[in-house]
């Protein structure tokens, strides 16, 4: 389709800023983004779609117009509802770069204009092959009465015969075809999402084909917002891994039973024409999620600022009905939190572990696109929190262990995990024992943190830990004699005490940050302001003095219950 064509369909809300002589472009796909740079998911011809939350100040708009007119975009639309007006600069970057600027209408949603163009699109390249499409996207649109993606499943195998699934990337079954037929067991489900997530790693342009057994597997991308993430189209696109990292761990997978290498092109249009349309349902989704976001948010924030139990009920009494609707007495809480960390910095980690947790709370035996309603996950720095409600326990309750459990959450979704974090990304998570009121909630946030930092002193990409693990040494510590808590801090902090003294080295401070940092380098680093060289100068000087590893566990484990009893 022309962009001419564009400004002609009024539902669209696109206002022509500058390139009047460019609107006989062709446009060949769409794309959302906010990234600085998107070049790594760009392959010509795309009309990009902005809410341009990369601009921090006027001098980012001319590098990130100058990336897309070397993608070779075909033109540029910027939402208004994040900062009204469309700024100058970019007008004048576009207009420099001759590359056409719309602007979009805050009323208007970008989902709306990538529809009105994969449809248009599709209907060009595929010709009747578009109408199946067409046919799915009036079932998406039409909401929960049109039967989401699994309706589009469903006209995949009658018109195409093609079987396909869309699994999460933990491997959770998140819609597939109703007709009759052997299903996709979990196991395979988390082989799928395993080698997807291994093969987005490695930079290997999609669709990535898998053989398990006698079947193969074609496994497509399926992106936020209608984006479909493609490989690197340059050596320098491939030493950026940031974007990567930024959606691996979140992107959904259309896994298509066909070997799709041998299709042509028109076939592989219409299906990533799917994806997108399916990415629709992924925005709802997320949509959806924003009132338990805000509810867990409001909770924590009162948690953690010392309000009153009497305020912090009141809200719970708010979040219960969203969470556990029908329910008539006030639920139990259980409090889980998790922390995604990557060996370089440089990329806010608090967002995608908020998605993980909200993923990895979800039954993996559940289907569909939201059994995670009843889940409220709030992030605050890299540190993911979730507030889980629990049906109050009967008073018969023999004691027994009810709720979450640490190794139960990560059996299913380990091995998936571990593809998509493989290299250089870790994900730990902390579980709290069940609470009977608002009083309880403080201790059990705490309780969980200090369970995931004894997950993190464990090896391995993915680990958890609960609550029992903390009585063996935190909740035990007040029981430990007077005189036993002396001599064994005084064994391992004294001579680090003593050297402060003389030096002014503060060591205790670096040893207390490197635990606290769970033995990152990189963020203890930079939490103390330090040169990384100068941090393993000062943690070798910690073992030197100690005669102890600051690389094994139980020697971690040691300087933490010492700083604990000092």
């Amino acid at each position: 389709m022309r962009l001419r064509a564009l400004l002609d369909t009024d539902a669209l809300g696109l206002r022509l800023l500058g390139g009047e002589d460019e609107l006989d472009r062709t446009v060949r796909g769409v794309m959302t983004t906010d990234l600085r740079d998107p070049s790594r998911y760009l392959s010509g011809g795309e009309l990009v779609l902005t809410g341009l939350a990369w601009r921090r100040d006027a001098a980012d708009s001319e590098p990130f117009v100058r990336i897309l007119v070397q993608a070779g975009v075909a033109a540029l639309a910027a939402g208004e509802a994040e900062l009204g007006a469309v700024p100058e600069d970019l007008a004048v970057a576009c207009a420099r770069h001759r590359l056409p600027l719309f602007a979009v209408h805050e009323s208007v949603a970008f989902a709306t204009i990538t529809e009105h163009v994969v449809r248009q699109v599709s209907g060009e390249r595929a010709g009747d092959l578009a109408a199946v499409v067409d046919r799915h996207r009036r079932m998406m649109t039409s909401g929960p009465a049109g039967g989401g993606p699994d309706v589009v499943l469903d006209l995949l195998g009658s018109d195409l015969d093609l079987r396909a699934w869309v699994l999460s990337p933990t491997g959770r079954l998140i819609a597939g075809p109703r007709a009759a037929g052997p299903g996709l067991p979990p196991e395979a489900c988390a082989k799928l999402a395993a080698e997807h997530l291994a093969a987005v790693r490695t930079g290997r342009r999609g669709p990535h084909r898998v053989i398990m057994g006698q079947t193969t597997y074609s496994l497509f991308p399926i992106g936020s917002g209608g984006r479909a993430p493609q490989a690197p189209r340059t050596s320098q696109a491939a030493q950026t891994p940031r974007d990567v990292r930024e959606s691996v761990l979140s992107d959904w997978l259309l896994a298509v039973e066909a070997d799709a290498g041998d299709w042509a092109d028109e076939r592989l249009d219409l299906l990533q024409g799917v994806t997108q349309l399916i990415a629709v349902e992924r925005d709802r989704r997320d949509a959806a999620r924003t009132v338990r976001r805000r509810l867990a948010q409001e909770v924590l924030e009162l948690v953690q600022t010392g309000a009153a139990p009497a305020e912090i009920a009141a809200r719970l009494r708010v979040a219960a009905p969203v969470l556990l609707p029908g329910l008539g007495a006030a639920p139990h809480w259980q409090v889980v939190v998790a922390r995604v960390e990557w060996d370089e910095g440089g990329l806010e980690a608090g967002p995608l572990a908020q998605s993980l947790l909200e993923e990895i709370l979800v039954d993996p035996l559940a289907t569909g696109p939201e059994p995670s309603d009843r889940i409220a996950v709030a992030h605050t720095g890299d540190e993911a929190i979730a507030l889980v409600p629990l049906p109050a326990v009967s008073s018969e309750h023999d004691g027994s262990e009810t709720g979450l459990l640490a190794d139960a959450l990560l059996a299913t979704v380990r091995e998936p995990l571990s593809s998509g974090l493989d290299g250089d990304g870790r994900l730990t998570l902390g579980v709290s024992a069940a609470v009977h009121s608002a009083e309880g909630l403080r201790g059990a946030l705490e309780e969980a943190r200090h369970a995931r930092r004894v997950a993190a002193a464990r090896p391995g990409r993915v680990c958890a830990a609960g609550h029992q693990e903390l009585a063996s040494h935190v909740l035990l510590l007040p029981f430990v004699p007077d005189d036993v808590r002396k001599a064994f801090t005084a064994r391992l902090l004294d001579p680090l005490r003593d050297y402060d003294r003389r030096h002014r080295a503060e060591l205790i401070p670096t040893l207390e940050a490197f635990l606290d940092c769970d033995g990152s380098w990189t963020r203890c680093a930079s939490r103390l302001h330090l040169h990384v060289n100068t941090l393993r100068y000062r943690v070798g000087r910690i073992e030197q003095l100690t005669s102890r590893d600051l690389s094994r566990l139980e020697d971690k484990l040691d300087f933490f219950l010492a700083l604990r009893m000092s």
